[in-house]
């Protein structure tokens, strides 16, 4: 039977109704079986056609409720692939046609299994029904991901703010995004400020300032002031539609732990199949065809598969679903299995373990002078300017508070302006040569030992101190290498950067081993050194320069995803720039492991034990398992194995709940 996304809904529906249908016509079977009667002593109600309505309401139970089971079983026996539900339809089959063979007493049989044929019916149902619910919550991930954008969005015209259903909108339109609405498209914001809440994309809850030139997501919200929004991508180029795409492939990809299970079903059929004529063949040879039928049908029911086959798909989809709404995408199940066993993560540097932009690391203020000042004097100089050192500082200020006029760019050496009346320039070296200044000492020569970029700022001729930046080494960072470290895992590093660079980052951050100046070609090189002293290695990079080293490595992991989810290189995609969400993916393969084995002993353990319990080798001191016991064993089972999976909701993933 096929769990395709498309079809939970359905199956879960169906199962639901056909359930309650069965077990209301099952209650006058019950109640009507002279088995039952005998069982719990007391006397059938009589009356003309009473010995018709077990037959009559067994049948309907049997066509009606037995449908999806009979049809499925039809489905493996012509592809020539049995499995769970070849073995349900055996089973009630067999019971259906010896309950009508002692109905019209042919042969003077007592096979009266009509009970016996609705109570397994109804079970086999209500194991289903389960199994269909829970499934379909797991894949509910895609529809909580659907149900993230809204019903239409607000376009700006020359005439006003128009209403517009969401698939008329089109690249380059702008839209208004009111505060507490969800955002209905990529774009970026052209107007506003607003605290955007991008759990959905990040699995962070804390909401990020998003301002003019800032990039938003579809389905994201502005939760306290309005903006305006020029649409970038709409339909299936938004970043919500690729997230759809990866969790729909992610359950729709197969498993080496899938593959087993599937096996495992198959080989159970032909051992229940097996064991079922062996058993009719002893019974009958004994001399009991009754038993020999009886015994039939209790090992067909026994031996179904279904909590085997239920044991790795749930935990599967589940622990897909869980990844999904931490912002873990998982692409390729093998890579999540495989995460469990890596030895070393190597993180690219930049963008990845950086901020991947330029950021104040450090400011040296002349005497009679502080930080604050001079941070506050540089930044207002740069305001004007585009250059990537200037956005930082202005950043690191918060914006500029002092007013700066007569702004002047001077080509290769920095810029300048009048401040309170002063004349303030910022620059590299050359401006201090074109000054006829001296460098500063003390943190600088620190700086530039780091590799940083040093800018001077100098007030009427003369230096006021220094400001050292750097690609910023994210907080999260040292958080993700102390927590791998932890766990046992090694941590390296590659980077194009010069030694020196790559030395300050990996010294502050306590990295194991660093590739420093190495082109993006050859990081893939650097993985395969890595495998070649028996390591297991996870690469995490971009997914764009790191492309090939991420296909090599025994996992691949593209951080950053954000407006690009569609990384074919990697086999998981984290959504946000946060590279705890390893963590992340190493604790939910190490959970989602366990479980399938738990659930894998347990389903096949069951079987084992339960089996020769059925076919009667315990008959001569009097323990006999009905057919209705066991299909009661079976749901048990079945449920059991549900709820065991269910476990893996309680997992929490979020990045700063890892690293503690």
């Amino acid at each position: 039977m096929e769990h395709g996304h498309g079809g939970h809904a359905d199956h879960v529906a169906q199962f639901k109704d056909r359930f309650w249908v069965s077990l209301g016509l099952a209650v006058p079977v019950v109640v009507f079986s002279a088995m039952f009667a005998d069982l719990l002593g007391y006397t059938r109600p009589e009356f003309p056609g009473a010995e018709w309505i077990a037959p009559v309401l067994g049948t309907a139970i049997f066509l009606y409720g037995g449908r999806p089971f009979l049809s499925g079983g039809w489905g493996e026996l012509r592809s020539r692939r049995p499995g769970m539900m070849l073995l349900i339809s055996m089973a009630i089959t067999v019971a259906f046609v010896a309950s009508w063979v002692t109905t019209l007493g042919i042969g003077g049989f007592d096979l009266d299994f009509w009970w016996e044929l609705a109570l397994l019916v109804v079970i086999m149902l209500l194991g289903h029904w389960l199994e269909m619910r829970a499934l379909g919550a797991a894949s509910g991930a895609l529809d909580a991901l659907a149900a993230l954008l809204p019903d239409s969005a607000e376009k700006v015209t020359a005439d006003g703010v128009v209403e517009v259903a969401l698939h008329e909108l089109r690249v380059g339109d702008v839209v208004l995004v009111r505060s507490g609405g969800r955002v209905p498209a990529d774009g970026t914001v052209v107007e506003g400020r607003a605290e955007v809440d991008e759990a959905m994309i990040t699995g962070e809850s804390r909401p990020v300032a998003r301002g003019v030139g800032d990039a938003v997501v579809a389905g994201t919200v502005a939760t306290d002031n309005a903006l305006r929004v020029e649409i970038s991508a709409v339909g299936d180029e938004t970043a919500l539609a690729g997230i759809q795409r990866l969790v729909a492939e992610a359950q729709a990809s197969s498993s080496r732990a899938q593959a087993l299970a599937d096996r495992a079903a198959a080989f159970l059929f032909y051992f229940a199949a097996g064991v079922g004529v062996l058993t009719f063949v002893v019974w009958a040879l004994l001399g009991d065809l009754d038993q020999a039928v009886t015994r039939t049908v209790t090992v067909l029911v026994i031996a179904c598969p279904h909590a085997l086959g239920l044991a790795i798909p749930l935990v599967i989809a589940i622990s897909t679903e869980r990844a999904a709404r931490a912002g873990v995408l998982v692409k390729n199940r093998l890579a999540l299995e495989r995460m469990r066993t890596i030895d070393v993560v190597l993180f690219d540097k930049t963008g990845t373990l950086t901020k991947g932009e330029p950021t104040v690391i450090g400011i040296a203020p002349v005497e009679g002078i502080t930080e604050a000042e001079l941070l506050e004097l540089a930044a207002a100089v740069e305001a004007d300017s585009e250059h990537p050192l200037a956005k930082a500082i202005v950043r690191a200020q918060g914006g500029a508070q002092l007013v700066a006029s007569e702004f002047a760019s001077l080509t290769g050496r920095g810029v300048r302006a009048v401040v309170g009346g002063d004349e303030v320039a910022v620059g590299g070296p050359a401006l201090l040569r074109e000054l006829g200044l001296r460098e500063l000492e003390g943190k600088v020569g620190e700086w530039k030992g780091q590799g940083a970029a040093v800018l001077r700022v100098v007030r009427d001729g003369v230096v006021v101190g220094a400001l050292g930046l750097a690609d910023g080494v994210r907080e999260e960072s040292r958080q993700a290498v102390d927590a791998l470290h932890k766990r046992g895992v090694r941590v390296a590093m590659v980077t194009g950067d010069a030694h020196q660079v790559a030395d300050a980052v990996a010294k502050e951050l306590g990295i194991d081993e660093v590739f420093a100046e190495v082109l993006p070609g050859d990081k893939d090189a650097k993985v395969s050194e890595l495998q070649g002293r028996g390591l297991k290695v996870a690469m995490v990079g971009d997914g764009v320069n790191d492309a090939p080293a991420l296909a090599r490595a025994e996992v691949g992991i593209a951080i950053g995803a954000g407006t690009d989810v569609a990384i074919e290189s990697a086999g998981v995609v984290l959504a946000a720039d946060d590279p705890r969400a390893v963590l992340s993916v190493i604790d939910l393969s190490k959970a989602s492991y366990r479980k399938m084995w738990q659930n894998l002993v347990w389903a096949t353990g069951y079987n084992v034990i339960t089996v020769p319990l059925a076919a009667g080798v315990l008959a001569f001191a009097g323990i006999l398992v009905s057919p209705a016991v066991g299909a009661l064993l079976m749901s048990i089972s079945t449920i059991v194995v549900a709820l065991n999976a269910q476990l893996l909701r309680r997992l929490d993933l979020r990045p700063d709940r890892l690293t503690r």
